[in-house]
């Protein structure tokens, strides 16, 4: 018998729902929303991306993303960056005002993490990210 309270895509969902909902609230004063946290952190500990590179990390579409690169260009957090002669290659880098942010957020989410994982080992930690990461790439089948 199918038993949705212990199904696999509805746990994973609540879960990231219940951080997800938190983090905005705890952020909301910064003016910053959950997937601009994720552009900045990405390109905090990753550095200057492609659009398609920083659409990967942050699971976010392209046309989502383009959009979304736009209103942070406006508030000055991130610069498009042209990287070829041809001017067809772009690059989104932060600004000294998203670098900034993100390092005013890293400590909230680092906070979310911890939470997130009470009562867990080390080494229960790593293999659940392990874990996360492959059910992430079977995925990639579908």
């Amino acid at each position: 018998m199918f038993d949705f309270g212990n199904y696999l895509p509805y746990l994973l969902n609540r879960a990231g729902a219940r951080i997800a909902t938190s983090f905005s609230r705890d952020v909301r004063h910064l003016d910053i929303a959950l997937q601009e946290w994720r552009v900045l952190a990405s390109l905090h500990f990753n550095g200057a991306q492609r659009m398609s590179d920083l659409s990967d990390h942050t699971s976010i579409d392209r046309t989502t993303l383009s959009r979304l690169i736009g209103r942070m260009e406006e508030r000055h957090l991130v610069r498009r960056l042209r990287k070829t002669e041809d001017g067809r290659e772009v690059h989104i880098k932060l600004t000294p005002e998203g670098a900034a942010m993100a390092r005013q957020i890293v400590p909230v989410a680092e906070r979310y993490e911890e939470a997130a994982l009470e009562g867990f080992s080390p080494e229960e930690a790593k293999q659940l990210k392990s874990m996360l990461k492959r059910i992430y790439a079977n995925l990639d089948r579908l």
